[in-house]
């Protein structure tokens, strides 16, 4: 077990590394910095003394090892824009994103496994077609239309929720709604499929000839070993949740770590969108870590390795 998890850690490291590495050299090669602070109109002497000034004239694997070395100390640099500190710029803004990630994600579980358990109680049955549904249309369904439409329907025909802001509960329950039905298909599915394989065991069926309930069988006996794949999965999809939250922060205008990634993004603040690179690769990163080490304690043959 404790060479599954420091094997997991280097692989993980590794990854964190090539991807801030990637992410460096994009952002780079996508133009010239120093072009972009400057602004239009800008001589090329002012262009080349603010080159001088941040270090862009010197070597990039040099800016890279200067950049991942400050990074590794939590000194991300100062915004171009916000002319603040990026690593404070991000903290003051990262509450507002794992707020809306934990509630999305307890919101896509309340919905998700209980269909998925009624869908594989009744295989083929309405309820197992309204799940499918679900599942389909959550994949095919662009997140900033989803959005879009909630915000018409409920806030602006209806007036009941408001249609940004994150200062009370009641501005989070469409962004959760938006971004909690993303993970929703993929929990549902791995629930039905789960239950259908945990329903045809045999201490099911001895469970049934005991007398217990059919509710008692479903959420007691099947549900608790059909859920285990869920409960990684699902820390897996708040890693891709919390990047994602970029598209549904941005329309719902919540002042969170996603906000600040497209604002960074339109306006070339090159040292925040390394940091919110890196920030959110990490998310996922650790949440796909955690995944395997729940598995791998929860398989008794890893436990006794």
């Amino acid at each position: 077990m404790l060479g599954f998890i420091l094997k997991r850690l280097s692989l993980a490291f590794l990854v964190a590394l090539t991807v801030s590495f990637i992410s460096f050299c994009l952002l780079y090669l996508s133009g010239d910095p120093a072009t972009a602070i400057a602004g239009e109109g800008a001589s090329a002497q002012d262009i080349q003394t603010i080159r001088e000034f941040y270090g862009f004239d010197r070597p990039m694997m040099i800016q890279y090892a200067d950049w991942l070395w400050s990074a590794a100390h939590f000194n991300f640099g100062q915004s171009y824009y916000f002319k603040l500190p990026v690593a404070d710029l991000i903290s003051s803004r990262l509450g507002v994103t794992m707020r809306l990630g934990l509630t999305a994600i307890v919101f896509a579980l309340l919905v998700a496994v209980p269909l998925g358990v009624l869908a594989a109680k009744r295989p083929n049955s309405l309820t197992d077609k309204l799940a499918l549904f679900v599942s389909v249309a959550g994949q095919a369904m662009p997140s900033f239309w989803f959005a879009l439409v909630l915000i018409s329907v409920f806030s602006i025909d209806l007036g009941w929720l408001p249609a940004s802001g994150s200062k009370t509960w009641q501005h989070f329950i469409l962004p959760t709604i938006v971004l909690g039905y993303y993970a929703m298909p993929a929990i549902m599915r791995l629930t039905r499929a789960g239950m259908l394989e945990v329903l045809s065991s045999d201490y099911i069926r001895t469970a049934r000839a005991k007398g217990s309930s059919e509710w008692r069988v479903l959420f007691t006996h099947a549900l608790r070993n059909a859920i285990i794949p869920v409960v990684s999965l699902s820390a897996v999809q708040m890693g891709f949740m919390l990047g994602g939250s970029i598209v549904v922060e941005s329309v719902f205008a919540m002042p969170g770590a996603g906000l600040l990634a497209w604002e960074s993004i339109t306006r070339n603040d090159l040292p925040t969108v390394q940091a919110l690179i890196l920030l959110f690769s990490m998310f996922y990163i650790v949440f796909t870590l955690l995944a395997d080490i729940m598995n791998a304690w929860l398989d008794p043959r890893m436990r006794t390795s």
